[in-house]
């Protein structure tokens, strides 16, 4: 038999030598979509026809920011209509009273099963349904006695169609993010003798805010742009402001495309905020990154394995 050494060998260890590993395909896909960008870029910055002159001669119209202020209050009524009344209806469909998450579910249906627009006309014109409202004992006596078309304006039957079918959605949302908190958590705060909404208060929301912040800040994008269709019922947001102004100056082209840029402006904001936000709420999870911090760590990691390959 062949006897083995057992000897320890002599001097320094080998160095293993690191070679990254080469992504041509990356690079050539990175070429081709940075010269399809700066063509894009070049023709559209170069076609006269896009009227970039009146774009920038009405960008800053009071017209246009009164109309940017009015989409921005939409969006905030009719969101925080929905949050809330999306909280209430997810809580009721969860009820064990079959009447209440009954009431819930019928509410859900009827407003996520027909199209938002239809809504916002039907408040519209609720005058043709029900001429005046009034304030008294049911199959009473009447104290008061309110106008329809006096009560619910334009920008109120906006607000009313765009929050109460935003609630319909919100409360889907919601009510994913209650289910996915262990069980066991509400069981032990009842144990411990906490109510059903204390619990759900103190415990099961706080948790499921993890994942409902990530489809409320779509949700919340959407509603900037399903705003728009306030316009159909004269409601002065952006839309409806260049409306106006093509209607006198027959720019229609450049005046859609201002509204557009505005619209990108206000959802680029609200994209910036609801990363941070998810970020706070993702508090000990994987956490999210910016684009140039994942460029910024790419670069830092790339610089050892360059440096591994010279030696």
């Amino acid at each position: 038999m062949t006897s083995v050494s057992k000897e320890p060998r002599q001097g320094p260890p080998e160095q293993i030598r690191a070679v990254p590993v080469r992504h041509y395909g990356r690079w050539v896909a990175a070429v081709l979509i940075l010269y399809v960008a700066v063509w894009a870029v070049h023709s559209v910055a170069n076609n006269k026809r896009f009227g970039w002159d009146v774009i920038g001669q009405y960008f800053t119209d009071d017209a246009v920011m009164r109309g940017i202020l009015m989409t921005l209050e939409l969006t905030g009524i009719a969101m925080l209509m929905g949050i809330v009344g999306g909280v209430l209806l997810a809580i009721m469909r969860l009820s064990p009273n079959p009447l209440i998450s009954g009431a819930s579910w019928l509410y859900i249906w009827v407003f996520r099963g027909t199209p938002v627009l239809v809504q916002i006309l039907l408040w519209g014109f609720i005058s043709a349904l029900i001429p005046k409202f009034s304030i008294g004992i049911p199959f009473g006596p009447t104290f008061a006695d309110f106008s329809a078309n006096s009560l619910i304006t334009p920008f109120v039957a906006g607000c009313l169609g765009l929050g109460l079918n935003e609630a319909a959605y919100m409360s889907e949302i919601v009510r994913a993010g209650i289910l996915s908190v262990d069980p066991g958590q509400a069981e032990a705060a009842s144990a411990l003798g906490m109510s059903r909404a204390k619990t759900m208060r103190r415990i099961v929301l706080p948790q499921a805010m993890r994942v409902i912040i990530p489809p409320t800040g779509n949700e919340i994008i959407s509603m900037l742009k399903t705003s728009s269709l306030v316009s159909v019922i004269a409601v002065a947001d952006v839309l409806y402001s260049v409306q106006i102004i093509y209607g006198r100056t027959y720019q229609t082209i450049p005046l859609l495309l201002l509204a557009s840029i505005w619209y990108l402006i206000m959802t680029s904001i609200l994209t910036v905020g609801q990363f941070y936000l998810e970020r706070y709420f993702g508090r000990g999870s994987a956490q999210r990154q910016t684009m140039l911090e994942r460029l910024w760590t790419n670069l830092r990691s790339a610089r050892p394995a360059a440096k591994g390959a010279d030696r």
